[in-house]
């Protein structure tokens, strides 16, 4: 997109709309997006919501009379709005220069000619396999070609989904040549047009197995679609040393990372090994505090009463920056802020297990998948999300996480080749929960993307990563790396990481294990002997097992760079 003489709004676009196509394990279509952007010209930094609300109908009393005290994580009942499509097409009409037809291209492309089967969607789909054959056909007949799962290297196709978007583009073309009107009817034709019809129709007919073990239908409908867009929205922001660190509202966990930085002072972190074990265990221990609070505070900001501006205050900081001492503390330790916020029952989330009972979350924090074979309809098997970060010669950057739409997590809807979100799973069947479910809120997402300005506002970092409640944990470790420690992008992204599972998870059962710590074998027998002798519940992973982490940036001068992950092979860094 580049290369055709577009820009880095026009690239994020067409690069998010192709991850749906050849990712469909990690985001769809109907999924969630949240993203960041700084706009070089204007000197604009602002959010992008992609994330849709709860359905009209799914209220308390619908779970309530369903006999459910937690909200499924699979299945047709936790859908919302689908919020992704929007969003891209908001940044590609407000940010873009490039005809629509030509940022979906590359999709189209694919499509044409099917995509090659790595060996994680190969995985995916063979676990998958006997719940789809069992409980969801639409899923066989879009995702298994002659009801055989496609091997690795082999090319699957969905010729539904290629026809979806042939339509999409016939009808936006059909409002003539001008670009905005183009994309402007394409948003009309997804929540007002035949796939919002099509949901619809899908929704009200439509009964299917779930993780709870029994039959639901959807909340959804196209009247909650109707009209539905997604909106630009102020980030809030961090100064770090020479930094500004930018993150999207409490509608996602983002402000924990910002909580967490302001419990790590710049100078103090300074002094500590990169690779030590209190510098581990000092990240560790502000991550419990900021997420704790992250459970207790963080809702839709337009709907709850979030007090983020005491959350970020000095005074909140130096307070809570008081409770974190030399040895681990695996008690449960909200803050507390008169009038705001709900207690969670953190006993009851310690007692749920993340095991062989529950097709729950695992490993990077998203609904997942294994064997019916082995586990019946209940088990697990990592799963995960997607990122992407762009950066052209002029500083316009993006960043973006997109996710949601699993195609292991809702069936397939048979005349568009492609399932529903599933992120309802993460609202409180708790009326007095700022991420308590209430129609038309949104829920609180794990999708944190990550922006970085310089001294002088300017473009200067992007970053994300795929991982569920990990997500602002490796960046935060990341960015302390770089930001304070100098390490260069692909050495920061690399380094030995970990991540605390101490607090409630995200994802459906939403169980937590106080005080564990898991690190990568990477780390030096020392450190870990540390780290145990300091108190945490230490388990050690395998050597290159934690994070997935890309970046890039601009430095002063005009360079770009870029850096990705190696770990599992499925990330990569691009430039010219």
């Amino acid at each position: 997109m580049l290369e055709l003489g577009g820009n880095a709004f026009d690239a994020a676009v067409a690069g998010g709309f192709l991850l749906q196509v050849v990712a469909p394990h990690l985001n769809g279509p109907a999924g969630d997006v949240a993203m960041l952007f700084h706009d070089a010209r204007s000197g604009e930094s602002a959010a992008i919501c992609g994330q849709g609300p709860a359905p009209e109908s799914a209220t308390l009393e619908l779970f309530a009379g369903l006999g459910l005290d937690i909200i499924p994580g699979t299945g047709l009942l936790p859908a919302v709005v689908p919020g992704a499509f929007d969003a891209w097409m908001l940044l590609l009409e407000e940010k873009g220069t490039l005809p629509l037809r030509t940022v979906l291209e590359p999709c189209l492309d694919y499509l044409s000619r099917g995509i090659v089967v790595d060996a994680r969607l190969h995985a995916t789909l063979d676990a998958a396999a006997g719940i789809f054959e069992r409980y969801w056909p639409s899923s066989v007949a879009t995702f298994l070609p002659g009801g055989k799962v496609p091997q690795a290297d082999e090319t699957l196709s969905n010729p539904v989904l290629f026809e979806f978007f042939q339509r999409l583009l016939r009808e936006a073309e059909s409002a003539g040549s001008d670009r905005l009107r183009q994309i402007e009817a394409a948003r009309a034709t997804w929540s007002d047009g035949f796939v919002a019809e099509t949901i619809d129709r899908f929704c009200r007919q439509t009964e299917v197995m779930d993780v709870s073990g029994r039959v639901h239908g959807a909340a959804l409908r196209g009247s909650d679609m109707a009209g539905w867009r997604a909106t630009v929205e102020p980030a809030l922001s961090l100064r770090y040393g020479d930094f500004e660190v930018l993150k999207c509202d409490s509608w996602t966990q983002g402000p924990a990372l910002l909580q967490s930085m302001t419990l790590l002072p710049f100078d103090e972190m300074a002094e500590l090994d990169p690779l030590g074990d209190l510098f581990v265990h000092r990240l560790v221990e502000a991550i419990k505090l900021a997420f704790a609070d992250r459970e207790v505070f963080y809702g839709d900001p337009l709907n709850a009463r979030v007090p983020m501006a005491r959350l970020l205050s000095p005074e909140y900081a130096a307070e809570r920056r008081s409770q974190i001492g030399d040895d681990a503390d695996n008690s449960w330790r909200p803050g507390a802020i008169a009038g705001c916020g709900r207690p969670i029952d953190y006993g009851a989330a310690c007692l749920r297990k993340r095991d062989a009972g529950l097709l729950s979350a695992y490993g990077g924090g998203e609904p997942t998948v294994q064997s019916i074979e082995k586990l019946g309809y209940q088990g697990s098997i990592s799963g995960d999300t997607c990122h992407i970060d762009v950066v052209d010669a002029q500083g316009n950057m993006v960043s973006a996480t997109p996710s949601g739409g699993w195609l292991q997590s809702s069936p397939a809807i048979p005349e568009l080749g492609f399932p529903l979100g599933t992120r309802a799973q993460m609202m409180w069947l708790d009326p007095d929960a700022p991420s308590g479910l209430v129609p038309g809120q949104r829920p609180r997402s794990t999708l944190t993307p990550t922006l970085v300005l310089d001294g002088q506002k300017r473009s200067y970092l992007a970053c994300g990563t795929p991982g569920g409640d990990q997500q602002d944990q490796w960046q935060l470790q990341f960015l302390i790396r770089h930001l304070v420690h100098g390490m260069g992008l692909q050495e920061a992204i690399e380094a030995p990481a970990f991540h605390s599972e101490h607090f409630p998870n995200s994802f459906y059962p939403r169980h937590a294990s106080p005080g564990r710590l898991v690190v990568e074998g990477r780390f030096a027998d020392e450190v870990q002997e540390g780290l145990r002798r300091r108190g945490h519940d230490l388990s050690v992973a395998e050597d290159w097992s934690e994070g997935r982490l890309c970046a890039v940036a601009r430095d002063p001068d005009g360079r770009l760079r870029g850096a990705a992950n190696p770990r599992g092979g499925l990330g990569y860094a691009v430039g010219r």
